[in-house]
């Protein structure tokens, strides 16, 4: 009697793939336009360098952070009513925080496995926390940027004066994750091939 074949299952669905490029792009974007945008009125004692901020002036920066607002919502409504038809949510639960303390600690040893197709706990709440703090970053955005037709936007983030603040920190944790994640990439770099080709893994 021949043995049932496995059947090779994709890692990354092209919608998946798809959608994390063009987040990819619109980050990167938003926070260079944003950067700018900051400097022209900052919120803190300090400032972005000129190099690394994008749209050269307020006008040009804020041009380019509405064409890449549009972008980032419609990409992350895209990814959300996938991943909730096709349950590719499943993939970040359960989720204890004990099982982040414990992948945690085996990072720090750098003993942490890595199974391919599969999420440890970290990287879990890692995507689970910037899902979070990029719905709240197009929250307070729309707040700031239109906080008389979208008032209940702004007043869920306490106000406009509050909802500044609410961004910028919401930026900064986007930011730090994205920093997070490329070093990972940097760290098990077989995580990257999968995310362009969409990789193969017995079922």
């Amino acid at each position: 009697m021949l043995a049932k074949t496995e059947k090779p299952r994709v890692i990354h669905p092209w919608p998946v793939r798809l959608t994390h490029w063009l987040n990819a792009v619109a980050i990167i974007m938003m926070i260079g336009s944003g950067w700018q945008i900051y400097d022209a009125s900052p919120l803190f004692g300090f400032t972005f360098p000129g190099l690394i901020t994008i749209g050269g002036w307020l006008g040009g920066a804020i041009a380019w952070h509405l064409a890449f607002m549009w972008l980032l919502v419609i990409n992350g409504l895209l990814y959300f009513g996938y991943s909730g038809i096709s349950g590719h949510f499943a993939k970040f639960f359960p989720l204890s925080p004990a099982s982040v303390w414990a992948d945690l600690r085996a990072a720090f040893r750098m003993d942490l496995k890595h199974e391919t197709g599969v999420y440890n706990a970290v990287q879990k709440l890692l995507y689970l926390g910037v899902m979070f703090a990029g719905v709240v970053i197009v929250i307070s955005g729309l707040g700031i940027w239109k906080p008389v037709q979208l008032w209940f936007f702004t007043d869920l983030c306490g106000g406009y004066f509050i909802a500044r603040y609410v961004h910028f920190f919401a930026m900064a944790a986007i930011a730090i994750f994205v920093a997070i994640h490329l070093a990972l990439v940097l760290l098990v770099p077989k995580v990257l091939p999968p995310m362009i080709t969409g990789g193969r893994i017995s079922s």
